[in-house]
C-alpha cells in the first residue's frame, strides 16, 4: 500500500508540475503582462514600462520567469488582482468558505439521495419505485443545471414567492442552489449504485447465499451493498472535487459569493493573476481528490495496488 501511495504521490507532483507549466505558458502567450496594468498610470513612459518590467522580473529568461513565478505561487503569492488591487490569494480565501458551505452541503444532499435511491431502485427493479428512481436519475442528467436553476427561480421566487432568488442568507438561500447542484450529481449515484448493486444481486455467490437460506436483509447489506460500494464510492471522491469547481454556473445565476463566481469576474475583467491563482488552486484540489478516490479504491479492492 505505501509503494502504491507513493507512486500516486509522484504522479500528482508531476501533474502540478505540468500544470503550473501551462498555466504559466498561457499567460504569456496572451502578450505582455505589463499591458494589464497600464490603466494605472497617467503617463506611461518608456522609463515607467521598463521599470515595471523590472518588477515584475520581465527582464529576465522565460525560463527564470518562469522559476521565480513558481516560487511565488508555492508560497501563495499569485500576484495583485488587476481588478480588485488586492492579493489574490486573500480574495481566494475570502470566497472559498461560501463555496465550501454550498458544495459540502450539496454534495451531502447528492449521497443521501442517490446512494439510498439507487439500492432501492435496484432491490424493487421492475417496480414502481424503479421506474420512479430511473426517472428522477433521466430528469437530472438530461436538463442543464442553468436551466433548472431558472425554473427554480421563475417558479419558486417569482410565481410563488416562496424562496429568495440569490445571494448568501440564511437557510432558504441554499435551497436552490443546493438542489440544482446537487440534482446531476445525485442522478449519478443513483445509476451508478444501481447498475452496481444489480450486478452484484445477479452474481452466482448471491444466489448460493439464497439457496442457502441467508435472510434478503443480510444479502442486501452484508453481500451485495458492501461489494457494489467501489464504483459509487470512487465517483463519490472524483464528485466533492467537480463540486468545489464546477460551482461556476450555479454561483452566477444566483449571484452567490463563492469562487466560481469570482472565476467568472476575474475572466471578464481579464484578471490574468486572479485567474491563474484560480486556476492552480482549482487544480489542486481536483488533484487531491483523485488521490483520495484512488486510495479508497486500493483499499477497496486490493487487486488495484498488485496490478
Amino acid at each position: 500500500m505505501g509503494t502504491f501511495i507513493t507512486r500516486r504521490l509522484i504522479s500528482l507532483v508531476i501533474v502540478v508540475i505540468a500544470i503550473t507549466l501551462v498555466v504559466f505558458m498561457l499567460s504569456r502567450a496572451t502578450g505582455d503582462p505589463r499591458y494589464l496594468y497600464m490603466s494605472s498610470y497617467t503617463r506611461m513612459t518608456a522609463e515607467v514600462w521598463e521599470a515595471q518590467g523590472k518588477a515584475m522580473g520581465l527582464d529576465k529568461p522565460l525560463i527564470v520567469q518562469y522559476l521565480l513565478w513558481v516560487k511565488n505561487a508555492a508560497q501563495g503569492d499569485f500576484g495583485d488582482s488587476v481588478h480588485f488591487r488586492r492579493n489574490s490569494l486573500d480574495l481566494i480565501l475570502k470566497f472559498l468558505p461560501a463555496t465550501l458551505q454550498l458544495s459540502g452541503i450539496s454534495f451531502l444532499c447528492a449521497l443521501l439521495i442517490g446512494v439510498p435511491l439507487g439500492i432501492l431502485s435496484a432491490v424493487k427493479r421492475t417496480t414502481g419505485w424503479d421506474y420512479l428512481g430511473r426517472s428522477f436519475a433521466l430528469l437530472g442528467q438530461a436538463a442543464p443545471p442553468f436551466w433548472i436553476a431558472l425554473v427554480f427561480i421563475w417558479i419558486f421566487s417569482v410565481y410563488l414567492g416562496w424562496l429568495p432568488t440569490s445571494r448568501k442568507g440564511d437557510w432558504t438561500h441554499y435551497v436552490m442552489p443546493v438542489i440544482t447542484l446537487g440534482w446531476l450529481p445525485a442522478a449519478g449515484l443513483l445509476r451508478l449504485t444501481r447498475s452496481s448493486m444489480l450486478e452484484v444481486l445477479d452474481s452466482e455467490y448471491v444466489k448460493l447465499a439464497r439457496a442457502k437460506g441467508v435472510s434478503t436483509k443480510a444479502i442486501i447489506w452484508k453481500h451485495a451493498f458492501r461489494n457494489s460500494l467501489i464504483a459509487p464510492l470512487t465517483y463519490a471522491a472524483i464528485l466533492l472535487a467537480n463540486f468545489l469547481t464546477g460551482t461556476v454556473v450555479v454561483e452566477t445565476v444566483f449571484a452567490w459569493p463563492g469562487l466560481g463566481r469570482l472565476s467568472v469576474m476575474a475572466a471578464l475583467n481579464t484578471d490574468f493573476p486572479l485567474i491563474t491563482g484560480l486556476a492552480l488552486v482549482f487544480s489542486v484540489i481536483f488533484l487531491l481528490c483523485s488521490l483520495v478516490a484512488d486510495i479508497l479504491y486500493a483499499l477497496l479492492d486490493p487487486r488495484i495496488r498488485i496490478s
